[in-house]
């Protein structure tokens, strides 16, 4: 899961919130020197006002993989995300008084981070999108993989350009006639001659039509080589699993659920479940009485779900619909403005609110805090017999949130099931404690801004 805009914007915002702690203390106590003051104003404080206006920035996303901000934009969520960090500041000074720094400083702190990470933010951006840094991408191949891996970099805002395609001999050609380039000299001279610093691989039929001396001249100078299945991935955050081979699970470098990496996730899923259920405590009788009052039924709904190993486990969620919700239907997807959801089911669905019940499956150990989205069984034994290496996403516990919970929208259909898959692939191919942090970080966004629920 890496992103190079992610990691340099948020590098330097740490670097920058901590430069604009001391230059907030220098302006607020004039008299004193910084490190004469640091004494009375430890790491501690530091690191703590580092973490919050990281958080907030992240809650509105200045992070963003997928966004190209104007001017404008990038000044209105800077100065939102500035004035949650004061009222997330505010109460924890409030509710740890030792922990307190000065309003004045405080105000001065946030008042410079501010300008210095809308600066920064601006300049990063107009500098990523010179010609000068932007990569050109030579894509060998004109099929349907081809065009698709072109169509991938026009539409998304990754700093990259289409160079243009080469054709060989026995390709099909879908891709735009003007777009292909004359393929009269050797490769390194066509990689030369459009300036390209990466090549994708697209072809629809390897053997015997990839040049492989010449890729691998190319290669040795300095150019990168992928093919189309990484470059996918990495621009999308998701697999290509039409083009997966069970070579591409077994010689891979992820894929790997090692013993350690099981229990620092059991770890992870306690702690987070614990905090989970102590924030949602008083919430929960709240959320009964609302449901009672609205429709007749139980509070909680439990259901079949299939698990780790598919292992079938009995979820648990408050009640969104109607009792007799799938009485004359059988089990079916949820649809948009499903007329079976009741007022307050509709409201717990975007809020995620009904969720709540299934901290007590990650505690008891049928489910993981972050992981694939549990289905139901009569869904499942239809998906495996359409959908390719489905079955694989069942390597790991399903979660209550998840990377393709983030991503995608609610899944309504097979098209949608084989959408989340690539997904759920990508994410057990990097799954790491850092991932799931991540993906916990990206959750709060979702229900936040209400996000993909039906």
């Amino acid at each position: 899961m890496r992103d190079k805009k992610l990691y340099i914007l948020f590098l330097g915002d740490v670097f920058l919130s901590t430069l604009a702690i001391f230059i907030g203390f220098f302006l607020r106590f004039k008299n004193l020197s910084i490190t004469d003051g640091l004494s009375g104003y430890d790491g501690t404080r530091i690191f703590l006002f580092m973490i919050v206006v990281i958080f907030s920035s992240f809650l509105f996303e200045l992070y963003s993989r997928d966004r190209d901000f104007g001017r404008k934009e990038i000044f209105a969520r800077t100065s939102i995300a500035i004035l949650l960090s004061f009222v997330i500041l505010s109460v924890l000074f409030y509710m740890i008084p030792f922990i307190m720094i000065g309003r004045g400083f405080l105000a001065w702190s946030l008042a410079i981070f501010l300008f210095l990470q809308y600066l920064w933010h601006v300049g990063y951006q107009f500098c990523i999108n010179l010609p000068g840094f932007a990569k050109r991408v030579l894509i060998i191949g004109t099929g349907p993989l081809a065009e698709k891996i072109g169509n991938i970099i026009i539409s998304t805002n990754h700093n990259h350009i289409l160079s243009g395609y080469l054709h060989f001999a026995h390709e099909p050609v879908y891709v735009p006639a003007t777009s292909i380039l004359e393929n009269t000299t050797s490769l390194i001279e066509t990689v030369k001659r459009e300036k390209a610093s990466k090549i994708v691989i697209s072809l629809s039929e390897r053997r015997g039509t990839l040049p492989l001396k010449d890729i691998l001249s190319c290669k040795l100078r300095g150019i990168e080589v992928l093919d189309a299945p990484s470059f996918y991935e990495q621009l999308t955050g998701k697999l290509l699993i039409e083009n997966i081979t069970p070579s591409c699970f077994i010689f891979s470098d992820g894929f790997r659920i090692t013993p350690f990496k099981n229990v620092i996730k059991r770890i992870f899923d306690i702690l987070f479940s614990s905090i989970g259920v102590i924030i949602a405590l008083p919430l929960i009788p709240l959320i009964a009485l609302l449901i009672k009052m609205d429709s007749p039924g139980p509070v909680f709904f439990r259901q079949v779900r299939l698990g780790y190993r598919e292992k079938h486990f009995v979820l648990y969620k408050f009640r969104t619909m109607r009792q007799d919700a799938e009485g004359k239907t059988g089990a079916v997807w949820a649809e948009k403005n499903d007329p079976r959801i009741t007022r307050v089911g509709s409201f717990l669905r975007k809020t995620r609110l009904d969720e709540i019940p299934q901290l007590y499956n990650v505690l008891k150990g049928d489910m993981s805090f972050v992981g694939p989205r549990p289905e139901r069984p009569e869904f499942i034994e239809k998906l495996k017999d359409i959908i390719p290496y489905y079955s694989e996403r069942h390597y790991v516990k399903p979660g209550i949130t998840g990377w393709a919970q983030v991503k995608y929208p609610y899944g309504a259909s097979v098209e949608d099931a084989i959408e989340k898959l690539r997904y759920d692939l990508f994410y057990i191919k990097h799954i790491s404690f850092f991932v799931d942090l991540l993906i916990v970080l990206e959750t709060i966004q979702v229900v936040l801004f209400g996000r993909g629920g039906r």
